[in-house]
């Protein structure tokens, strides 16, 4: 999966002898209370204004994060433009509702054109974002910059292309054996062969996306990383695929085994349910059992919806903070910095749990505390080592950074409407 920049593009700042390595810890200084008035205004004027004022939103919850984020003692600021993020939103939207309209009305050709479409501009779209992202954060002065060639943006995201061509091969092969499928003897050799095929080719199609997802994800992040600069320093990464694939398997793993346990747990409810029954009841509680039966069946609903929900939890959190672990580990900033992150996934597991239960339990509103909560073990996780003072380090990068006009053009150029 790995493609090109090669792992070498950071240089070193040139300027710097060997010194001392200056550790420093990342800091959140915001509140669950803090972010949770945030939050409440933004959702009243979301639902107030169905959903325009989103653009709006995610700028005010972009600059609480950003400005209550220290690093090395300062805070990061984010400067992403209002009107980029509003011009984005409303041609996000008015691509959905085309797309909607065509679907609607049973334009089949439309509604293929858009998702041919899609797959091609999907890595235009990621880039545009990225460079919005980066070059939207600032520290100490320096800005971000996101340099990825067209050509690197596309060679990235060739699993994204591999996925439908797959999905292509396996429909035109179980077309040909429709014919088979059709069978009214459903016990013949043929109408087994087709069935067989049937059930090959969607397994087929499940590893390839899985293996695409991954691929794209590894290829994106590690592009992300070798392509961002600050000043002249760019990225540096050590991870390799297989590091990725394992997070996954280890995920999936976590997934299916909580999906079997629910479902054993459901089985024996239900027999449980099926066998009380036969039970005689008191004669006082025959006049409930309409009511009663309606309401344990709804209660029954509800924990299995709740059930599902807690079983996921634990393979989303595992994969989150592993693959947040292992990206702070092996990366670093030129020679001038590199990062360390100590995050228990024992922990992380068990607060996101706890997060998951009370924001059911409260209906949503303790989501604002739940995302303040992971954000802060996350960051908090993470330590910067730095060659030098920071101080020292960030001045040099001031000076070495690019000028403002080659990034407006390149701005214009790459016509940034995705925030």
């Amino acid at each position: 999966m790995n493609q090109n920049p090669s792992d070498d593009a950071a240089q070193p700042l040139r300027s710097f002898p060997p010194q001392d390595i200056d550790t420093y810890s990342l800091e959140f200084i915001g509140s669950g209370g803090g972010y949770f008035r945030v939050w409440i205004v933004n959702l009243l004027l979301q639902c107030m204004t169905l959903g325009i004022y989103t653009p709006w939103a995610r700028r005010r919850t972009a600059q609480y994060f950003y400005n209550h984020t220290l690093v090395a003692g300062s805070p990061l600021e984010f400067t992403g433009s209002l009107r980029k993020m509003v011009l984005g939103f409303v041609l996000l939207i008015l691509l959905y509702l085309t797309y909607s309209i065509a679907s609607s009305t049973g334009q089949a050709l439309a509604v293929l054109l858009f998702f041919l479409a899609g797959a091609v501009l999907a890595p235009f779209f990621w880039r545009n974002a990225m460079r919005f992202r980066l070059n939207a954060t600032r520290w100490r002065g320096l800005r971000w910059q996101f340099v990825a060639s067209w050509r690197e943006v596309y060679l990235a995201s060739w699993p994204l292309f591999v996925l439908p061509l797959v999905c292509w091969s396996v429909v035109a092969g179980l077309l040909v054996l429709s014919p088979d499928l059709s069978e009214t003897n459903i016990t013949s050799t043929s109408a087994i062969r087709g069935l067989l095929g049937l059930g090959l080719g969607l397994v087929l199609v499940l590893v390839v996306a899985a293996l695409c997802y991954t691929g794209t994800d590894y290829n994106y992040k590690r592009l992300l990383v070798l392509r961002a600069q600050l000043g002249a320093e760019r990225g540096r990464w050590k991870l390799g695929y297989m590091d990725f694939a394992k997070v996954w398997l280890v995920a999936a793993a976590m997934l299916v085994l909580g999906l079997v346990s629910l479902l054993v747990l459901l089985v024996s409810l239900a027999l449980f349910s099926e066998r009380a029954k036969t039970m005689e009841w008191p004669r006082s509680l025959e006049s409930l059992s309409p009511g009663w039966s309606a309401a344990a069946t709804m209660l029954f609903v509800g924990i299995s919806i709740l059930a599902v929900i807690l079983a996921t939890v634990p393979a989303r959190a595992y994969r989150d903070a592993r693959m947040f672990q292992i990206m702070w580990n092996n990366i670093g900033l030129g020679r001038v910095a590199r990062f360390q992150c100590r995050l228990s996934m024992v922990r992380y597991i068990l607060l996101r749990i706890k997060n998951t239960l009370l924001t059911l339990l409260t209906l949503g509103f303790y989501r604002p505390f739940a995302r303040v909560s992971e954000y802060r073990m996350k960051l908090e996780s993470v330590s910067m080592h730095v060659q030098g003072h920071v101080e020292q380090v960030a001045d040099a990068m001031l000076r070495q950074q690019p000028g403002g006009l080659g990034d407006a053009l390149a701005d214009a150029a790459g016509l940034e409407l995705f925030g």
